[in-house]
């Protein structure tokens, strides 16, 4: 069994900067995917199992990083400049693949969400 743990979701005004973490049993290549009321699901960030190598998502590049710490079992990813757009339920996602081109594709184990909503 995978055990995900997210927090780190909230109310911001927009400008401001939140940061989630995602903790989980074991070291895989994570992600984090958003979705929106009425909005399809989105890819955010991912990164590898050695954190090696990072994907972002065009409406976040620049904004947002995707981090993970020493151990590699536990992933932030940072949000600054958020915008109102930005606001959804972030998905924690463990074991997307991503063969070097394209855009990752999800992986079979997810968190429970967190909403982050951001106000204008």
């Amino acid at each position: 069994q995978v055990q995900l743990v997210e927090s780190g979701g909230g109310l911001v005004q927009a400008g401001g900067s939140l940061r989630l973490s995602c903790a989980a049993s074991r070291r895989y290549a994570m992600g984090w995917f958003r979705q929106a009321p009425g909005k399809e699901r989105e890819l955010v960030a991912y990164i590898s199992g050695s954190g090696s190598i990072k994907y972002y998502g065009d409406s976040v590049k620049g904004r947002f990083t995707i981090s993970r710490d020493s151990a590699k079992n536990t992933v932030y990813l940072q949000m600054n400049s958020l915008k109102p757009e930005d606001t959804a339920v972030y998905y924690c996602n463990c074991g997307l693949s991503y063969p070097g081109y394209g855009s990752p594709g999800p992986g079979r184990y997810w968190g429970q969400g967190t909403q982050v909503t951001v106000s204008s």
